[in-house]
């Protein structure tokens, strides 16, 4: 027994060595490497005249863009598929995570029926979000008018996938995290939403509540050039030189699969978004209602994935820089919020010199990462001393008495079992506003690259602090300490509210587990 473990050992030791040699070699990019459409080579597009014509109808500034915010889950679904429907010459898409489901397969189905036409697909989608997708993405790579990159990718595919967390997790910790869809060079989707069922609204499960912006105007050439710098960067590896097996799908049959999920009764929800969303119809007949005002992208250089950006260049300093000190308020929606004992600090100054400082989060109920809650759950009472008001979204949407009363920000359930914060947006001043994929945490600040807008619009901004007073409550926990120092949570409805002395609708392990992880060094992870 004893030959037998030390041989198991030995080949499991052997077999991990031989697995930390796997990595890739630098990524061979087509030559030359290819570069987002120009403005004005687009402008007789139908997006660009409609650009034009919107433009002109607002008066709008040179430096303004138009803003759309998208709240609805199968709205913004039915955005990204109208917008690739609407494309004639390019299509430039970038994720952090797509999922092999319902509403990714009919996303990519959009993406190939737009090359069948002749657009130029450049699809870019971090390795970390791709499971179950290999053929699918090697199939579409095919298409002469596609090409797929797999950005920071993992040398062992299937199965097999997760060990290269283990075997090369300096360089795999590290993710691009986001997200972005442009047409023609004219409109783009930002935001928080990746492309999977729990982002548009089709799930029994968790569904994600959260935030993107339509926009266009001259912040889209910015995000153009931001995709440019990603795509071409040598962490970004055409898909064929990743995944190596042989064609186990052809393109012919990809394009039947997806002719086939769009018809069949699962997508029937998702044909009548798409016929009974006048979204980018109204955009191409210059009727869209949208926001103009200055906009701003911020995103991290590709190479902090390599960790070679300095730090003046990182996302959090290019925001810091943007914002300046706020004079009067902040409200922020983070899904995922490790302030650190150093944002405390910083929110805690702030405060003393009279900010009103409002955050929402998940509450551990409503969490999709239980590890990242235990990273804000230590600063929570630190928080509450210093007078920052925090409020826990909850897993369970209440009972709403009337359409009033709904979350601006979406927070209802369409169907779903349960509600997950994801939208990661803040305001500042009732001035300025933030939509993007950054999240007030370590990871954002430091490990993954990220991306987002600061829009300088007191109409966006006053619907973030407007939701902090009437909706959140409602939909939230507002957490407090009592009169010997003991935090409790106070649930917004019900005559009266009912409060809680532990974390509301959750079991003393998993209170335990959180805990204990809150013990652990893993702050610089989370």
């Amino acid at each position: 027994m004893a030959l037998r473990l030390r041989f198991t050992l030995c080949v499991t030791a052997a077999s991990m060595l031989l697995l930390s040699a796997c990595g890739l070699p630098p990524a061979s990019h087509p030559a030359p490497d290819s570069q987002a459409i120009a403005p004005d080579i687009s402008a007789s597009t139908h997006l660009g005249q409609a650009h034009a014509a919107l433009r002109a109808k607002a008066r709008a500034g040179a430096t303004q863009s138009g803003i759309y915010a998208l709240y609805d889950p199968q709205e913004a679904f039915a955005a990204r598929s109208l917008l690739a429907r609407a494309a004639q010459q390019t299509l430039d898409v970038q994720y952090y995570i797509w999922r092999n489901d319902k509403t990714g397969l009919l996303l990519l189905h959009e993406l190939l029926r737009a090359a069948d036409r002749g657009v130029r697909v450049r699809l870019l989608i971090d390795d970390g979000g791709t499971s179950g997708l290999d053929d699918e993405l090697q199939a579409l790579s095919r298409h002469p008018n596609v090409q797929v990159r797999l950005f920071n990718p993992f040398a062992l595919r299937g199965w097999l996938k997760p060990v290269g967390y283990v075997t090369e997790f300096k360089r795999a910790n590290r993710r691009m995290h986001n997200k972005s869809l442009s047409a023609d060079g004219q409109a783009s989707i930002v935001g928080g939403r990746n492309v999977g069922n729990e982002y548009f609204g089709a799930t029994d499960g968790v569904l994600f509540a959260d935030l993107d912006v339509l926009t266009i105007g001259p912040v889209v050439q910015a995000i153009e050039q931001d995709f440019d710098r990603y795509w071409n960067n040598v962490a970004a590896y055409p898909v064929d030189q990743v995944v190596r097996q042989a064609p186990r799908l052809t393109l012919d049959a990809l394009r039947s699969n997806g002719a086939a999920l769009e018809q069949s009764p699962q997508a029937q929800s998702y044909r009548h978004a798409l016929e009974n969303t006048p979204l980018v119809q109204h955009l191409l007949q210059a009727q869209l209602p949208m926001e103009w005002a200055a906009a701003h992208l911020v995103s991290d250089p590709p190479e902090k994935i390599q960790a070679q950006a300095e730090h003046k260049t990182l996302i959090g300093e290019q925001m810091r820089r943007a914002i300046g000190i706020p004079k009067q308020s902040l409200d922020l929606v983070s899904p995922y919020f490790v302030p650190t004992q150093a944002g405390v600090e910083a929110f805690a100054q702030l405060r003393s010199q009279g900010l009103r400082i409002r955050i929402l989060t998940n509450a551990l109920e409503a969490t999709d990462v239980a590890i990242v809650h235990a990273g804000y759950a230590k600063y929570r009472k630190q928080l509450l001393q210093a007078g920052i008001e925090l409020y826990e979204m909850r897993g369970q949407a209440p009972e709403y008495a009337g359409e009033d009363e709904k979350l601006k920000l979406n927070f209802t359930q369409f169907g779903s079992s349960g509600t997950s914060l994801h939208a990661k947006t803040f305001a500042v001043d009732g001035q300025r506003a933030f939509v993007g994929s950054f999240n007030f945490d370590p990871r954002s600040m430091l490990l993954n690259t990220e991306m987002g807008l600061l829009i300088e619009s007191p109409t966006l901004a006053k619907q973030i602090s407007e939701s902090f007073d009437s909706q959140i409550p409602s939909r939230a926990f507002r957490v407090s300490l009592d009169d010997e120092g003991h935090l409790r949570w106070i649930s917004g409805v019900g005559q009266p509210p009912p409060q809680y002395t532990t974390e509301p609708q959750t079991r003393w392990y998993q209170r335990w587990t959180i805990w204990f992880l809150g013990l652990l060094p893993i702050e610089w992870l989370l």
